[in-house]
């Protein structure tokens, strides 16, 4: 079975910082590409290996990604 998660990836210095905010699991990587496959080999690995317990506790069901427009300065 598939499920469709987000990947957030922000470059941060010389690379780019990954994180799949469903499951609060992140990763790196060198590229945007490396981050996202990094991350979807560390979220595969905790699928793999945390138990259901853990896998409700930590699991957002829903998660909104927007923006905001703030007064700077």
């Amino acid at each position: 079975m598939n499920r469709l998660l987000t990947a957030i990836i922000e470059r941060e210095n010389d690379g780019y910082v990954s994180l799949c905010p469903e499951l609060d699991v992140a990763s790196q990587g060198n590229s945007i590409e490396e981050a996202r496959e990094n991350l979807r080999e560390a979220v595969e690995l905790f699928l793999e290996c945390a138990s259901p317990e853990e896998l409700r506790t930590r699991l957002h069901e829903e998660v909104y990604i927007t923006q905001l427009e703030v007064a700077v300065g």
